[in-house]
């Protein structure tokens, strides 16, 4: 098992955060875990309070220093509303990039960057399309299999489903497209055919 601990180091501390001990939680790059700990850690001489939180999908746990969560991107995981606009995304058609890969991956890697759950899944939408199409270079297929994992994990705790799962799930959505890249469903259909499975969390 890895483990990080995120300082950003020791920057002038931001809003207090008020993230609790079990709450699912999500960390740009990282990805969906939950906080396992708050507690103070003493680092580099300087003890501030910290946040565990414990990354299922890359077997990482990730130290946050409390006073800079905020700043590091850290929020909760998305709720009933954006998991359908979610579903919208993925359900949607693929917008335009670069045609230069080494310009389309900068694209998508600012657009990963962001921890924007909605600019995540129009990654991963957009490089499945693409790879459906015209495949993918070495770097896209390392950048889109890793933005699938990112998202599965947040998936993972706002559908309530298993790791696997939620990968399963998410290979179907983006599976739905057609060899040309075209929706076979509307993202309204999608948003219909879910509304008896989500099993969502307050």
């Amino acid at each position: 098992m890895t483990e990080n601990i995120d300082d950003d180091l020791f920057d002038p501390p931001s809003t207090e955060c008020d993230f609790q001990v079990g709450d699912n939680v999500v960390y740009p790059h990282h990805g969906a875990g939950v906080v396992r700990a708050r507690a103070p850690r003493k680092v580099l001489g300087e003890e501030r309070d910290y946040l565990k939180i414990r990354i299922l999908h890359n077997d990482m746990t990730v130290h946050v220093p409390c006073d800079q969560a905020n700043a590091v991107g850290l929020r909760r995981v998305i709720d009933e509303e954006t998991m359908r606009t979610v579903l919208g995304v993925l359900g949607g058609p693929c917008t335009e990039m670069p045609k230069n890969w080494n310009r389309r991956f900068k694209h998508n890697r600012e657009k990963i960057k962001t921890g924007d759950i909605h600019e995540l899944a129009e990654v991963v939408r957009n490089l499945a399309t693409r790879e459906a199409e015209k495949g993918l270079s070495t770097g896209e297929k390392q950048m889109f299999t890793r933005a699938k994992k990112v998202l599965a994990s947040e998936l993972m705790y706002a559908l309530d489903k298993s790791e696997e799962e939620a990968e399963e799930y998410l290979d179907d959505l983006l599976g739905a497209e057609d060899a040309g890249g075209a929706p076979v469903a509307s993202a309204d259909d999608v948003e219909d055919a879910e509304d008896a499975e989500l099993a969502l969390q307050d």
